[in-house]
């Protein structure tokens, strides 16, 4: 099969759906099909990679590391491998998506949309419409362009849930985002575990907490941040690791609580040996879908401590043979800080690990490749048969 991904961000942009469409494609890829991936233009030039076409791009007004695609003229898409695609899957309802709906019925294929994001949470990077208009405009543009395709897909409930309040009644699948399990099993070693916090200049005794992702308004880190200070009060050798980059980055570290370290934006390659060296994962974002980072940890044997979010509910849950993989608290400081404090209990620590571990197979990038190939092959099956 020929599939055809048309995303708005792609690496080296580091976000979850950079991520989950490059693990997507290495899943179907080794499951023996051929995909290409059109994605924007990116300002550090990274080197060519085989089956990814670069498109027209701008910088223009988009937050760093966010190039936004462009409507390609007549001489970028020739070159393009269109001709002989079996499905196209986007990414994005808005330009991205248009595209690849535009190819879609240029070449008479089917089109899915994973519905990635809780766009209402990231109105405040296009101030230049006034927040209720822009609301409205949005809420209507992805209802309606959700209905446009043949199958809409999301990463976890939250998502479905809003394309219902969005207007949106028709079809949705649930389809989690993939991991890379071995990676994140290799990472959980001692010898991993101790050279990490040595860098960091971590204890070996001490409990380590862990935040990961983009440092941006819409991730609640202020309150993140005041929880491991409160819950630091009374574990005084509490250490966190704030890794990623951000437009936030520089008003954050300049109230950085003691005993916090921010790491700046790593290399994807070391994302599960920070993972695996740290005793639990904390979040107070609210804005999430299904988060990569959140998955990963879970796979790198980290438990979570988020605040209350339909992501967190579909995450964190308890096993009857193992327990709890992580706790749920409200989106303040001093009930995360409480989450803290009874996650990182030494009585009960291995086995939220355990379950953790556990809990992350259903997320494994074979498992998810497969699946997704079958709601592929469920289209074109249904369009063959009408034809």
């Amino acid at each position: 099969m020929r599939i055809g991904f048309v995303t708005t961000t792609y690496l080296p942009s580091r976000n979850g759906v950079a991520t989950s469409t490059a693990l997507f494609a290495q899943g179907l890829r080794s499951l023996g099909h051929e995909v290409s991936i059109y994605a924007p233009n990116h300002p550090t030039r990274p080197p060519a990679e085989d089956g990814v076409y670069r498109l027209p791009s701008t910088m223009m007004g988009t937050p760093a590391d966010y190039p936004v695609l462009l409507w390609p003229n007549p001489p970028a898409v020739a070159g393009l491998p269109l001709r002989g695609t079996d499905i196209f899957h986007t990414m994005h309802p808005f330009l991205p998506g248009i595209l690849a709906r535009f190819w879609a019925r240029r070449f008479q294929t089917p089109v899915v949309f994973t519905a990635h994001t809780q766009y209402e949470q990231y109105l405040h990077y296009a101030p230049l419409v006034p927040r209720r208009v822009s609301r409205s405009l949005t809420r209507a543009h992805v209802a309606a362009f959700a209905r446009s395709v043949d199958q809409v897909l999301v990463p976890g409930r939250a998502m479905a849930e809003m394309l219902g309040d969005y207007g949106y009644g028709g079809s949705v699948a649930l389809m989690p985002n993939p991991v890379n399990l071995q990676a994140f099993q290799a990472a959980d070693t001692p010898e991993i575990r101790r050279a990490v916090r040595e860098r960091y200049g971590v204890p070996d005794e001490a409990p380590l907490v862990i935040s990961l992702g983009r440092l941006a308004a819409e991730k609640n880190l202020d309150v993140m941040l005041r929880a491991f200070d409160e819950a630091r009060q009374r574990r005084p050798d509490l250490r966190l690791l704030v890794v990623g980059d951000g437009p936030v980055k520089s008003a954050l570290e300049a109230r950085r609580p003691q005993g916090a370290v921010f790491t700046g934006a790593l290399p994807y390659a070391e994302v599960p040996q920070l993972l695996a060296a740290a005793d639990v994962f904390i979040t107070a974002s609210t804005s999430e879908v299904l988060p990569m980072s959140m998955i990963e940890a879970l796979a790198a044997g980290t438990p979570l401590v988020a605040a209350r979010s339909p992501a967190a509910e579909d995450l964190i849950h308890t096993s009857a043979l193992l327990g709890e993989n992580g706790l749920i608290r409200e989106a303040h400081a001093g009930a995360l800080a409480e989450g803290l404090l009874s996650a990182l209990e030494p009585a009960t620590l291995p086995r939220r690990r355990a379950a953790a571990r556990a809990s992350a197979q259903q997320y494994d990038l074979r498992v998810r490749a497969k699946a997704l190939l079958g709601v592929y092959e469920g289209l074109l099956s249904k369009r063959s048969s009408v034809t």
